[in-house]
């Protein structure tokens, strides 16, 4: 953007280019040309407005209250607005910033604000403003195979790449799935390529024997990484549920499950490395349809349609914990697979070329790396393991591991209240109701938070784990 329009820099603060874009083309055209993640707050004083922004996806947290009376407060956590002293006697109700939205709002002479309008400024399927000013070339139409696969990897590579923009050092999230390890392995081929001093440091975290540490492996030693592995027991898992829910801020179920796992590990990488910048795979599953219910869908348009929901809702979910479990450590994440060129892109593709082919899930972005020994076939072609189960050995699933735990905890008679007690969302299993236990003691009357728990579609599912879903028990018993 500096080329582009010849922006005359102050700093290195990469947020300074928020200022000369509003500038030049005002709020729609700043929101749109920040190719990337954020969440801001502009205070134009001389116009008096205020103006909030998030990016697409929201991977990027922003929260704000606005009172009846006109005070405006924005946080990056909701726990920073709850307890907020003010004049008003009704206790304001404090929400997320809708994702790929800017909102106006008038600045008064008292210091109040009154909002003006909400603007949806990025649809995911709408190729992105800022492509005009993108290094990648005009992509080949069409929808050949070759073709297709050809500019999955180009703008994949290109995701990458561009986030290689540090000051800190660069690590990268392994769990030996097909998401993190193409991350990982796309990393490495480019900083290789552009003379980065020192070596990846690739990190998974699971128990003694888990799936996703053997996979993990395997791929760090394919690539050439520099590897780390957190090994954890139940207990650790255990006594982090409550720092984990009150960091997230949330008592989704498969939520808290799989945040345990990458806040412990976060933590690691905070305390005993050096790498502050990290890489990760989230968005894949929901771009490329990669959840294992999407063998039940019943038609290749609703699973597009499906694929969509699931990316508009990522900031209540995995885009959620994979935030905050990173930042809990001040670690600063990057999400290649939510790219916006990538994502509209892939979305573009007809409905047909994107469903699972062959009992097989992510098949198009499995085939499209496929003669490019980035990765080893049997990773390349490795089934989808939830991340919450694949932390855990093959004998007992970490949500197993934690139902056990918490039957001692909670009482039937509670659970048979439950929907007294909590009548939005009512807990329907002991495991639900001891999150929205521990979530109600640091956030108590906040439940609408979460709008809906996260739950496969197309089954009859009363458990968010892949484990517990048919077609997983066919695949893992074959």
């Amino acid at each position: 953007l500096q080329k582009q329009f010849g922006f005359e820099y102050q700093t290195l603060v990469d947020g300074e280019v928020i200022l000369h874009l509003y500038n030049r083309g005002g709020i729609e055209q700043t929101a749109s040309m920040l190719d990337g993640v954020f969440a801001f707050i502009l205070l134009d004083t001389a116009n008096r407005k205020v103006f909030l922004a998030r990016d697409t996806y929201g991977v990027r947290p922003l929260f704000k209250v606005l009172t009846d009376d006109g005070f405006l407060g924005v946080c990056s956590e909701a726990k920073g607005l709850i307890n907020l002293k003010h004049s008003t006697s009704l206790c304001p109700k404090v929400e997320p910033f809708l994702p790929g939205h800017y909102e106006v709002l008038d600045l008064k002479p008292s210091g109040k604000v009154a909002s003006v309008e909400l603007v949806k400024f990025h649809s995911c399927k709408d190729e992105p403003l800022h492509a005009a000013c993108d290094t990648v070339e005009t992509l080949p139409p069409g929808f050949d195979l070759e073709t297709v696969k050809s500019n999955i990897r180009m703008l994949f590579e290109n995701a990458v790449k561009k986030r290689l923009m540090a000051h800190r050092r660069i690590g990268c999230l392994l769990s030996g799935g097909l998401d993190s390890s193409l991350v990982a392995a796309v990393l490495l081929k480019l900083m290789k390529e552009i003379n980065i001093s020192y070596p990846l440091q690739t990190f998974a975290i699971g128990m003694e024997n888990s799936p996703d540490l053997l996979a993990a492996r395997k791929v760090a030693a394919h690539i050439g990484s520099e590897h780390h592995e957190v090994i954890f027991n139940s207990e650790e898992g255990i006594q982090a549920i409550e720092e984990v829910i009150f960091s997230l801020e949330t008592y989704d179920i498969t939520t808290v499950r799989a945040s345990i796992g990458m806040y412990l590990v976060s933590k690691y990488i905070r305390k005993k490395t050096d790498s502050v910048v990290i890489f990760s795979g989230e968005g894949s599953d929901e771009l490329t349809q990669g959840y294992i219910y999407f063998h039940k869908a019943p038609s290749p348009e609703e699973a597009a349609e499906e694929s969509e929901r699931l990316l508009k809702e990522l900031y209540l979910f995995d885009v959620l914990r994979a935030d905050r479990t990173t930042a809990a450590h001040g670690l600063e994440l990057r999400v290649p697979f939510l790219d916006h060129r990538f994502t509209s892109y892939y979305l573009s593709l007809p409905a047909e070329l994107r469903i699972p082919k062959n009992g097989i899930e992510k098949y198009l972005l499995r085939q499209s790396f496929e003669d490019s020994n980035l990765l080893p076939k049997e990773i390349l072609w490795r089934p989808k393991e939830a991340f919450s189960d694949g932390i855990a050995s093959v004998k007992k699933s970490w949500f197993s591991i934690l139902q056990d735990y918490i039957d001692q905890q909670v009482d039937d008679l509670l659970l048979e209240k439950a929907a007294e007690k909590y009548p939005f969302n009512p807990p329907k299993t002991k495991e639900s109701y001891y999150y929205r236990q521990i979530f109600e003691k640091h956030y108590p009357g906040q439940g609408n938070w979460l709008p809906h728990h996260w739950m496969p579609r197309w089954v009859k599912a009363t458990d968010p784990s892949a484990r517990t879903l048919k077609h997983y028990k066919s695949a893992t018993q074959e």
